[in-house]
């Protein structure tokens, strides 16, 4: 196809597509599938070899959120039964971050719920930062906490952050009908403090929220500007108890497709397959590393994902190898850009980021999530309206979507 022989080349010239090229890969057939699945993976083998990065969660405060974003397990009404727990020790957080460290992972990433942290919470992080470095020496920590007000950022890099996620989750167009109790601009405010303070900034999306292409293209195109090192791409996990629950409108060819545009838009930066990839790309997973560099490992904030063995057999039956701790994630030209910055050039030089099931931070740490009633232009019709099912929507795989019980606010061991 002329598209991704144009897409491919651009890619490999870091170089940006239009709009039009971006939309016309969603807008691709089953037919066109693997085609558009090698050529995003000629991009991707381009800036990132055949090498995967692990990143593991440590969900610090879990639940009881102020915000109300829709997709969220945590958010403010939420009635998921997830577990709910105040702030780990910074021991108890050392602890969990060491067996995901040990399955493999090379980036550590500290997620809490709420609206934003305070300077106590700043400082009660900071101190977990030191124990996870001084414990584990190479390791990256990206810290996910909400929304940063002036300083916060420049703490955190000083108690030795290496990266900050703060997802804009979808479009600007149509945030507010996801999010009332903060603002697009407000995400992308924090995720700016992070730049600012020489953080790797991670900044992604959520996909399956009932956007449209446009909106998925707006978003991408919206971190592209924003210069993310790292782009967490999430599939939202409808989330009994929240407003997203009756929002099945992914198949693994779909979320191909917006992985593969990503990757398009996004050439040279990390981008990770993060929350409901279990859920949604199922078999595919495999197939997904053709075009994505970087997965978590093991379980994610309120839901579990597969074994953390199956991840790693996955990425060898593949043919794909675990990215070591000492080699640098991005591409040169990118990492020293970084370390100009003030971000450094080893440790942080990859974007990491938490944006597992929706976001971090403001609300979106719980997956992404979903629940019973209506948000808007994104929610479930209401009951009194014909039901419409996209020709693309998977079906409803309840059973996949599995609460986390484990790890992390518990007595037993975590999924690693």
């Amino acid at each position: 196809m002329d598209l991704l022989n144009t897409l491919v080349e651009k890619g490999l010239r870091r170089e940006t597509p239009t709009r039009e090229e971006a939309l016309a890969v969603l807008a691709t057939s089953d037919d066109e599938l693997l085609d558009v699945v090698a050529a995003a993976g000629k991009v991707r083998r381009q800036w990132f070899g055949r090498r995967v990065k692990l990143n593991y969660l440590v969900n610090l405060k879990s639940g009881l959120c102020p915000e109300d974003c829709s997709y969220c397990s945590q958010r403010l009404g939420s009635k998921a039964d997830i577990l709910k727990y105040t702030w780990l020790k910074p021991d108890e957080a050392s602890q969990a971050a060491a067996a995901g460290i040990a399955g493999g992972a090379k980036r550590v990433c500290l997620v809490a719920s709420g609206r934003g942290p305070t300077d106590r919470d700043v400082e009660r992080v900071g101190r977990t930062i030191e124990a996870i470095k001084e414990q584990n020496e190479g390791v990256e920590v990206c810290a996910c906490l909400g929304l940063l007000s002036d300083g916060q950022a420049e703490r955190l890099k000083t108690a030795g952050a290496d990266a900050y996620n703060h997802n804009l989750n979808t479009s600007e167009g149509t945030y507010g009908e996801i999010t009332t109790t903060h603002t697009y601009a407000d995400r992308v405010d924090t995720v700016q403090k992070a730049h600012a303070a020489g953080l790797s900034a991670c900044s992604g999306l959520i996909a399956g929220m009932g956007e449209t292409d446009e909106d998925l293209v707006d978003v991408v195109f919206a971190l592209r500007e924003l210069d993310s090192d790292s782009v967490p791409v999430n599939f939202l996990i409808p989330f009994e108890g929240t407003p997203l629950a009756k929002e099945w409108n992914l198949s693994p060819q779909r979320c191909l497709r917006i992985l593969a545009m990503v990757r398009f838009v996004c050439p040279d930066v990390e981008v990770r397959i993060a929350g409901g990839r279990e859920v949604h790309l199922r078999s595919m997973q495999p197939l997904a590393l053709n075009i994505a560099n970087s997965i978590f490992l093991g379980d994610y904030l309120t839901s579990e994902g597969q074994a953390g063995k199956a991840d790693l057999d996955m990425i060898a039956d593949a043919g794909f190898e675990v990215e070591g701790a000492g080699t640098t994630t991005l591409p040169a030209h990118r990492a020293d850009a970084l370390a100009a910055a003030g971000g450094g050039s080893g440790s942080h030089a990859s974007a990491g980021g938490c944006g597992s099931e929706a976001s971090a931070g403001c609300g979106g740490h719980g997956e992404a999530a979903g629940g019973c009633g209506p948000c808007g232009g994104h929610a479930a019709a209401p009951a009194d309206a014909p039901a419409e099912v996209p020709a693309a929507a998977s079906e409803a795989r309840t059973d996949l979507v599995a609460v986390r019980r484990r790890g992390a606010g518990t007595d037993l061991a975590p999924n690693t």
